[in-house]
């Protein structure tokens, strides 16, 4: 099998097979991402080669294989007839696959439209891995998003109609400092809106090669102490209708929280309490990411 450049994964996808569909990012411009800044340019495999790819997985793991992950960060973006094709193939080849997953922006799920998605769905695509960061407008257009709120909710919202599971990203104490109540408002209503199946907590950590990083250094954004980021945390979740599970799987995290909403909202919101009575020395020290 074959791959090039960087290749993440969500943590949920730790036992999917890889098999690489595209290459690199056709956004690439988010101020805090440093995985796709050195390269390489976005590009699509050719759908022979992503087929090839199968068929040696095949022969390797054939009958293991439940779920496939297809990196790399932005796959949504591919032309839905190729994407579709790739997905009708893996079915057919694996199986004992219950899962075709990839990574898509809400950008380009936008542009696909409800007929595209619910095409994507009926070809097997299964969920997709989506990065809502914020529901602010003010902080989508400081981080280089690339879309807005209304955006988010409507590419949400087509994908839930189309029957394609969505799990979404958001990360904590992205707006610092200065918008931290607005992140926690906002956010909330946009994935009220949406009702996503999962909503999946992760916490800013600024990082080699990235323009945010420069601005931590510099003073120009002021990160929130661990104290901040779970009073906005308990602000985000109170202001949370939607059915969904939430879900805190990832190292930047200062406490992990993991329950049903709405009826969890309780028990979590009591750990957030608690752990805002222990000392901020106890928490996570700060840290540049390199990965």
């Amino acid at each position: 099998m074959h791959y090039e450049g960087p290749i993440y994964r969500p943590p949920s996808e730790a036992d999917s097979l890889l098999i690489q569909a595209t290459i690199g990012c056709p956004h690439n411009q988010c101020t805090f991402c440093m995985v796709y800044k050195n390269g390489p340019k976005y590009r699509v495999r050719p759908v022979a080669d992503i087929k090839q790819d199968m068929m040696e997985a095949k022969r390797a793991y054939g009958l293991h294989v439940r779920t496939i992950f297809l990196p790399a960060g932005n796959t949504i973006a591919m032309n839905t007839k190729d994407l579709a094709d790739v997905c009708r193939f893996a079915w057919i080849t694996f199986p004992h696959l219950e899962r075709i997953t990839v990574y898509g922006s809400s950008q380009f799920i936008h542009k696909k439209g409800p007929d595209k998605l619910r095409q994507l769905a009926n070809s097997g695509l299964g969920r997709i891995h989506v990065g809502l960061e914020s529901g602010d407008d003010v902080i989508l257009k400081d981080i280089h998003k690339g879309t807005h709120a209304q955006e988010q909710i409507e590419a949400g919202t087509w994908l839930m109609d189309a029957g394609i599971e969505l799990s979404m990203y958001v990360i904590l104490g992205i707006g610092g400092r200065k918008r931290t109540q607005e992140h926690a408002r906002e956010t909330a209503r946009v994935i009220n809106e949406i009702s996503p199946d999962f909503v999946r907590l992760r916490t800013f950590v600024p990082k080699i090669n990235t323009p945010i990083l420069d601005d931590v250094l510099a003073g120009r954004f002021e990160m929130l102490t661990p104290h901040g980021i779970l009073r906005e945390t308990k602000e985000f979740l109170e202001g949370l209708t939607a059915k969904t599970l939430l879900t805190s799987d990832h190292y930047t995290n200062y406490i992990n929280l993991h329950g049903r909403l709405s009826q969890d909202r309780p028990r979590l919101l009591e750990e957030i309490n608690n752990a805002l009575e222990l000392d901020e020395s106890d928490f996570r020290p700060f840290f540049i990411g390199t990965e």
